[in-house]
């Protein structure tokens, strides 16, 4: 795999990329945020340029600080050719014994050639399924800031409310996760009267709106709509699609979604978790 730093190479990639959405948008979204600066420290890695069969984006070797830690270690994954997955699986760029790590890619066979080859090296396996969904323009929010409230980005301040209330984290290595994209990533939250935070949105190195959430006391009021357009109007700005995921059963949260301009993109976006046992 040879690892793609030249701005061209990258712009190149990002057309063709683009050519193949919805089924890229993560893999997509890294290129883009490393084109750009690279805050979230990932990089690109093709098995063969300018033909290449499959794209790989991951965190830098170096950043590696815990090799338990799956929510840092973050890869995506597009491939053309399946046997190019196979290669990249059975070596060492991208699943490792001793090392934790997330696979997002919305390719059917990813899974299982992912469970297959993390199996053979000791790992344990486990996926979440979501929903992608697109917003073809900026979101379109569906009620006006409320009185007593201010849309700030998140603080680092915030992160210890933001870990507790994600259904995923709760730990120390979630926490220091959600800290790594709040200092280094866009983010928006309003604030209440207090100036705690009663809504927020956050981006991912893969250009993913996620982490939305909505304290309880302050739900039924439209304020992710508010948050996501104020993400959405930045990233639109800067060329980004528009995405976010959404666990299928999710009704409540498809429904607000919907509402304010995404569409339910075909496929299923794989989270694959592996583990050291």
């Amino acid at each position: 795999m040879q690892i793609l730093r030249c701005p061209a190479q990258l712009r190149l990639l990002e057309e063709t990329l683009r050519k193949s959405l919805p089924t890229t948008l993560p893999v997509l979204g890294t290129v883009m945020t490393v084109a750009r600066g690279n805050p979230a420290a990932h990089e690109v890695l093709v098995d063969s340029w300018p033909d290449f069969g499959i794209v790989l984006t991951r965190l830098r070797p170096e950043e590696h600080k815990d090799p338990r830690d799956h929510y840092t270690n973050q890869l995506a994954v597009f491939y053309r050719d399946k046997g190019a997955l196979q290669a990249l699986l059975g070596g060492t760029e991208a699943v490792v014994q001793a090392r934790a790590f997330q696979i997002l890619g919305l390719q059917e066979g990813l899974d299982e050639a992912v469970r297959e080859a993390a199996g053979a090296k000791g790992l344990h396996v486990e996926t979440i399924r979501y929903l992608g969904l697109m917003s073809p323009e900026p979101p379109r929010p569906r009620g006006q800031l409320p009185p007593g409230l201010r849309l700030a980005p998140v603080s680092p301040s915030h992160v210890p409310l933001l870990n507790a209330t994600w259904a995923l984290g709760g730990n120390a290595r979630s926490r220091a996760f959600l800290l790594g994209l709040v200092r280094a990533l866009p983010s928006a939250c309003l604030l209440g009267p207090r100036g705690r935070p009663v809504s927020w949105t956050l981006l991912d190195a893969q250009g993913c709106l996620r982490h939305g959430y909505t304290v309880p006391a302050w739900r039924g009021r439209g304020l992710t709509g508010l948050t996501m357009a104020a993400m959405g109007r930045g990233l639109h700005a800067r060329g980004f699609p528009i995405y976010c995921t959404v666990l299928p059963h999710n009704r409540a949260a498809l429904s607000a979604l919907g509402a304010i301009g995404f569409v339910t993109q075909p496929g299923t976006f794989h989270v694959i978790v592996g583990t050291p046992k």
